[in-house]
C-alpha cells in the first residue's frame, strides 16, 4: 500500500532511497529464511529436518522463556498490526480528500463511511475467505501500478535525469527509511505461510524471487517517479498527478485498494487476540467466541466488531497519527524484522552456523538497533514539534 510513498523517499534520499529498497528487501529475505529455520530442528536417529516450532511466538518462548516471549512477540505483534490496520483507515480519509478537496465532507468523515464498510469483516471465519480479499486487493495494486508507470512513461520527455542526489536529508529521510522497512514486513506471517505450503522445499526459492521482484520494481517505481515529479514529488505521488478527475480515479481505486488490504492484518490480529484471551477456561481468561456449531457467539461477534470500531476510532482521535506510528514502528518493525530474527537465530543455530553467518547476523542487529534509535529520535522530535506549534490532528 506503502508503495506511493516510495517516490518521495527518492526525493529525501536519492540514489541512498534506491540503494535502501534493494538491501533492506535483501535483508528481510535473510530475516525470513532464518526465522522459518528456527523452527526446525535435525532429528539425531534420522538425520532429517523435523518441524518442532509452528509459529514466532513458540520459537520467542524457546529463546526468552515460557512467559516472557509469548508476551513480548505477541505486544509486539498486536501493535503492529493494529497499527496497519489503523493506517489504512488513515490513508483512505486523506485519499478521499485528495480526490475531492472541495467537499464538504471532511477525513474524520470519510474515516466514519470506511468504517462503517468495514464492519462486515467481523464475520470472516477463515483465511480462505480473507486470501479472496487480498486477491482483488492484488488486481487493484496491479491497476494503480499500470496507470501511474503509464502516465510517467508518456511524460518521459521532461524526465529530470540529473535531480537525483547523492545527499540524503537527515532530518527527515530516517522516517522515509522506516516506510521503505515497513513496505518490507511480512515476518509475523512467514511461520504460518511457511506451514500451510503443500511443498516446503520451496519456501525458500518463493522467497528469493518474490523479494526480488519486490526490489526491482519499488526501486523502479521510486526512481521512474521521481523522474517525472522531480522536486514537486509530494507524499503521495497520486496527488502530483494535474487532471482532478483522473486523479480522483486512481485516489478511489487506492481506497478500494486500502480497505481490501485491511482484512489480513486485521484477521491476524483477531487470531493472536482470540489466543491469549479467548481459547476456554482455564488456558485463557475467557471462554470460547465459537459455537459448537462453528459459528461466532453473539458476543464474539462484537469482540471481532470491537477491533474494527477500535481502530477506526483511534484513526479519527489520535493526533499527528501518521508521526506517532512512525515512532511506534521503529520499534516493533525492526524488533520483528531485523533484531529477534538474527537473536533466536544465534541462540538456537549458533553451534550449526560459520563465523560469516554469526558476524552477519550480528551486523543485521546492529543495523536494526540504528534504525530504531535514528527513527524513534526523529519521529519523536517531530511529534513533539507538532504539538508545540499546534498542527491539526
Amino acid at each position: 500500500m506503502f508503495i506511493v510513498s516510495l517516490p518521495f523517499a527518492v526525493l529525501r534520499g536519492g540514489y541512498w532511497a534506491i540503494v535502501a529498497m534493494v538491501g533492506i528487501a535483501h535483508i528481510c529475505c535473510y530475516t525470513g529464511k532464518i526465522l522459518v529455520e528456527c523452527l526446525y530442528e535435525v532429528d539425531v536417529t534420522t538425520g532429517r529436518r523435523v518441524r518442532v516450532r509452528d509459529s514466532y511466538v513458540s520459537i520467542a518462548r524457546e529463546c526468552f522463556g515460557a512467559k516472557w516471549g509469548a508476551l513480548a512477540v505477541n505486544a509486539a505483534q498486536i501493535i503492529e498490526l493494529l497499527m496497519t490496520c489503523i493506517l489504512y483507515v488513515v490513508v483512505c480519509g486523506d485519499l478521499m480528500i485528495g480526490a475531492f478537496p472541495e467537499g464538504s465532507i471532511d477525513a474524520r468523515s470519510w474515516m466514519m463511511m470506511v468504517g462503517i464498510v468495514l464492519v462486515p469483516l467481523g464475520f470472516l471465519k477463515s483465511l480462505h475467505h480473507v486470501s479472496m480479499l487480498s486477491f482483488w486487493c492484488t488486481m487493484s495494486h496491479l491497476f494503480i501500478n499500470a496507470v501511474l508507470l503509464g502516465y510517467c512513461l508518456l511524460e518521459i520527455g521532461d524526465w529530470g535525469w540529473g535531480q537525483v542526489k547523492w545527499g540524503i536529508d537527515m532530518e527527515n529521510f530516517p522516517i522515509s527509511l522506516g516506510v521503505i522497512v515497513f513496505s518490507y514486513t511480512s515476518q509475523i506471517f512467514l511461520p504460518t505461510l511457511e506451514g500451510c505450503m503443500e511443498d516446503r522445499s520451496k519456501f525458500d526459492w518463493m522467497l528469493d524471487w518474490s523479494h526480488v521482484a519486490a526490489a526491482a520494481f519499488k526501486s523502479i517505481f521510486g526512481y521512474v517517479c521521481f523522474l517525472t515529479f522531480q522536486s514537486d514529488t509530494q507524499e503521495v505521488i497520486t496527488n502530483n498527478l494535474h487532471s482532478p478527475g483522473f486523479k480522483g480515479l486512481v485516489n478511489f481505486v487506492l481506497v478500494l485498494k486500502a480497505v481490501l488490504s485491511y482484512p489480513l492484518p486485521y484477521y491476524a490480529a483477531c487470531e493472536i487476540l482470540e489466543k491469549i484471551f479467548f481459547k476456554g477456561k482455564p488456558e485463557t481468561p475467557f471462554p470460547t467466541i465459537w459455537a459448537l456449531d462453528g459459528e461466532l457467539k453473539v458476543w464474539g461477534l462484537a469482540f471481532k466488531v470491537g477491533v474494527i470500531v477500535f481502530t477506526v476510532l483511534m484513526a479519527i482521535f489520535i493526533p499527528h497519527f501518521a508521526i506517532l506510528m512512525g515512532f511506534i514502528g521503529s520499534f516493533t518493525g525492526t524488533m520483528l524484522s531485523f533484531i529477534w530474527p538474527c537473536y533466536f537465530h544465534l541462540q538456537l543455530k549458533r553451534d550449526t552456523l560459520d563465523r560469516n553467518t554469526i558476524l552477519y547476523d550480528y551486523f543485521i542487529i546492529f543495523l536494526g538497533c540504528l534504525f530504531a534509535v535514528i527513527g524513534i529520535w526523529d519521529s519523536g522530535s517531530a511529534l513533539i514539534k507538532a504539538f508545540q506549534i499546534g498542527l491539526p490532528f
